[in-house]
């Protein structure tokens, strides 16, 4: 288990206990099962940054507190330099960095997300958080997966879509992609 998530399980475990309600009753308003989330709150399961935007929303908290332990200051704009976001474990399969990580009171959360090449013969994993979404590719070709419909997706490209769909991404031609999230809650 990496650091980072061992933190973030702990700020999770302290936020239910904080406002005493049992492990069984907060899996059970997630709609989750019980030994999933104990294994979140325990840090041996990567925690999705959309279970993480429910908790955040649940207990009246930044997601920025959640996944660093300090809430956002900026009010006016937040400028993160090239290569500077903040990294965020949110899927395994995806590298995604913050760009708007110490802004207060954000309506949407906007990241950069990379995409490895995909190994012979994966599939596609798909996930699910409320809200909508924009993507915009910077990088590379992507084949994304929305509710069962694929799109082809090549730089310059953007698409806009109900992320309450299953959807996931995977690079084509052998090489890495990179794009522009933007998700609104």
């Amino acid at each position: 288990m990496s650091e980072k998530l061992r933190q973030i399980a702990t700020r999770l475990r302290g936020l239910r206990e904080i406002e005493d309600i049992s492990a069984e009753e907060l899996a059970a308003s997630f709609g989750i099962p019980l030994d999933l989330y104990q294994q979140y709150e325990s840090g041996e399961a990567d925690i999705p940054v959309s279970f993480l935007y429910d908790v955040a929303e649940r207990f009246g908290v930044e997601l920025t507190a959640i996944l660093t332990g300090e809430n956002p200051r900026l009010k006016m704009f937040c400028h993160v330099k090239s290569g500077e976001g903040l990294d965020v474990e949110r899927r395994k399969e995806y590298r995604y960095q913050n760009l708007a990580y110490n802004f207060s009171n954000k309506h949407a959360e906007v990241f950069m997300v990379t995409v490895p090449k995909a190994e012979e013969g994966a599939q596609v994993a798909a996930n699910v958080h409320p809200g909508q979404e924009f993507n915009y590719l910077l990088e590379g070709r992507l084949l994304l997966v929305i509710g069962g419909k694929e799109v082809i997706m090549e730089p310059g490209d953007s698409i806009y879509f109900d992320s309450n769909y299953p959807h996931g991404m995977q690079a084509l031609d052998g090489k890495s992609a990179k794009f522009l999230a933007v998700i609104m809650h």
